[in-house]
């Protein structure tokens, strides 16, 4: 599945930062689904919204019950950082999860989308069935929501773009509590996609940046990262 996403510019040089919301709306027709793993990559997300398995995946996704494509894309920053943990049963090796309240600031991609639509990506997310919309309420008004003790079952309101309130997911942990993990290969080439489609970097950048993430540090370093990304050489 080939997805071409409007307004997806694949070098950007200005990345947005979310403004605090000043009053939380009593509804939100649409919002900003802040994806800073393998979501990253327009074409994996595509899955999560027409469904289907992704090439080489082991999972195949039921879709949003809301078919359409994001309107937008934007490269965002977000305040917190990208560590890896936990064991990952799609990828193998370490999940990507973002802690919200630790220093530094974290690259993501946000797409505009429905709130439904970011209910359904969410709760695919979660390992659910899409079905009723998530309730965003208690997420607006105090910045994040744990809905459930699961990896991604921690709802998070970092703020606001153009009006428009952003929304991730991640564990409900903190980056001290977390059980650390080294990635995969494979995983950390959809990471390193999504950071060239949406901000730009060269792979050089992404192996530097991924390197470095608390987790995968252990195991990587950014010139084994770097090999990681590069296409194998062609057979002759």
């Amino acid at each position: 599945m080939s997805q071409t996403f409007p307004s997806a510019a694949p070098f950007v040089s200005q990345a947005r930062r979310a403004e605090p919301l000043t009053t939380a709306p009593s509804s939100t027709p649409v919002v900003w689904y802040a994806a800073y793993g393998s979501n990253m990559h327009a074409d994996r997300l595509a899955y999560y919204i027409a469904g289907g398995r992704p090439p080489g995946g082991a999972r195949t996704y039921p879709g949003c019950r809301d078919g359409r494509l994001p309107e937008r894309t934007l490269p965002v920053l977000l305040p917190g950082t990208l560590y890896f943990a936990l064991e990952s049963t799609v990828w193998t090796g370490g999940m990507g999860f973002y802690d919200p309240a630790a220093a530094g600031e974290m690259p993501a991609r946000a797409y505009l989308v429905t709130a439904q639509q970011f209910s359904d990506i969410a709760t695919q997310e979660m390992h659910r069935e899409p079905g009723p919309d998530l309730d965003l309420t208690r997420a607006l008004e105090l910045g994040s929501d744990r809905l459930g003790p699961g990896r991604y079952e921690t709802l998070v309101c970092p703020g606001a773009i153009d009006g428009v309130p952003v929304f991730t997911f991640t564990a409900p942990w903190s980056l001290a509590d977390a059980e650390l993990n080294a990635p995969a290969a494979a995983y950390l080439s959809n990471f390193a996609t999504g950071l060239t489609e949406a901000h730009g970097w060269s792979l050089e950048q992404a192996a530097d940046y991924l390197a470095a993430r608390p987790g995968a540090a252990s195991l990587w370093s950014p010139a084994a990262v770097l090999d990681a990304l590069r296409p194998a050489p062609a057979v002759p």
